[in-house]
């Protein structure tokens, strides 16, 4: 099995940033509708919808709200024009980046984007340009002490995973998207904890950014485009070693 992998730590310092925001509540709501509008509003037959509700009740997104989004979703309230798009960037240093968004206005976000982009050391790619740096895996969160690294593997194998490895909270488990909602079901029913299930973004070979003045540049185009009203995630292939890490939060 892998080693201990940066997935968890950059997602939930994004979960963090977007909370401080106040964007996160448009960001989960929008989810909602895409997930309601692609496999149904009902959560028990629709897997992406159950995590996307699970994680805006997180937050406390209320009721109504979720309601609501599954309405427009499934076509209650009337036609959804949402659209899903993955821009192919370069940023500083290099690195790879993947930014995937939910517009109304392909035509207003596009160019912002790419404003963002140059205004922070990267530029958009032509599509493909770094797609195939990355494999598309699902993801799950199991957060729990004191677990059973074996019984726990022994059951993610038996139910479609491919990976596991130590979080801080527990353990991350992969595998392929088409087995994600299988090895959640199976995790769930066995009375583990999952606090996050999704599809993301895995870089197959991680960039290090060792210099700091270099990972803040990193950092900062991460951030400028997190913030952006209509992306849902950012992936991206940097990797900051430890030390680096501790030295730009000290500063």
């Amino acid at each position: 099995m892998s080693g201990h992998s940066k997935w968890a730590n950059i997602k939930h310092r994004k979960a963090a940033q977007d909370a401080k925001r106040g964007n996160l509540f448009q960001k989960l709501v929008r989810a909602i509708i895409i997930a309601a509008k692609d496999g149904g509003g009902d959560p028990a037959m629709n897997m992406r919808l159950k995590t996307a509700i699970e994680r805006a009740k997180a937050v406390s997104v209320p009721n109504d709200n979720i309601t609501r989004a599954i309405k427009r979703g499934t076509g209650e309230l009337g036609d959804i024009s949402y659209d899903e798009l993955t821009y192919e960037a370069y940023g500083p240093s290099g690195i790879a980046v993947l930014v995937n968004v939910m517009t109304d206005n392909r035509n207003r976000t596009t160019p912002e984007i790419r404003a963002l982009l140059a205004r922070n050391g990267g530029q958009m790619g032509e599509s493909g340009s770094v797609a195939w740096m990355f494999d598309r895996k699902g993801v799950i969160e199991v957060k729990g002490e004191g677990l059973d690294e074996d019984a726990l593997m022994t059951l993610g194998l038996d139910s479609g995973m491919s990976d596991m490895e130590p979080s801080e909270e527990g353990f991350t488990l992969y595998c392929e998207p088409s087995d994600l909602d299988t090895l959640q079901k199976a995790l769930e029913d066995n009375k583990y904890v999952v606090d996050n299930a999704e599809v993301s973004m895995i870089a197959k070979t991680p960039v290090e950014v060792s210099d700091p003045e270099a990972a803040r540049k990193v950092l900062r185009l991460v951030d400028a485009l997190e913030e952006h009203d209509d992306v849902q995630n950012v992936y991206s292939n940097f990797e900051i070693p430890d030390e680096v890490a501790a030295k730009i939060e000290e500063d």
